[in-house]
């Protein structure tokens, strides 16, 4: 789907209602195939992401696992790792 849109699940702290904005935010956008969208389409956008938000957030609140918790810091590390590998010349 889209690169930019992470796992939210499972971290400690918990996802902000800041990420999981920008989650949907990312979200529609590909969805719609545009970054921007027209001032006539604006509300239609900015409802769109309102409900994907306001669903994200209802799955992360009803989602059960066994699996301790990730760190954020400890993934953001691997990522990282994984990124300088990919990309070393």
């Amino acid at each position: 789907m889209c690169r930019n849109i992470r796992q939210l699940h499972n971290f400690e702290p918990p996802a902000t209602p800041d990420e999981v904005h920008a989650a949907a935010l990312q979200y529609v956008r590909k969805v719609a195939g545009a970054a921007k969208p027209s001032q006539r389409n604006q509300a239609a956008y900015d409802r769109a992401v309102e409900a994907v938000a306001a669903a994200t957030a209802a799955l992360l609140d009803e989602l059960v696992t066994t699996a301790p918790p990730k760190d954020r810091e400890i993934e953001a590390a691997k990522a990282r790792e994984r990124s300088r590998e990919r990309y070393a010349s």
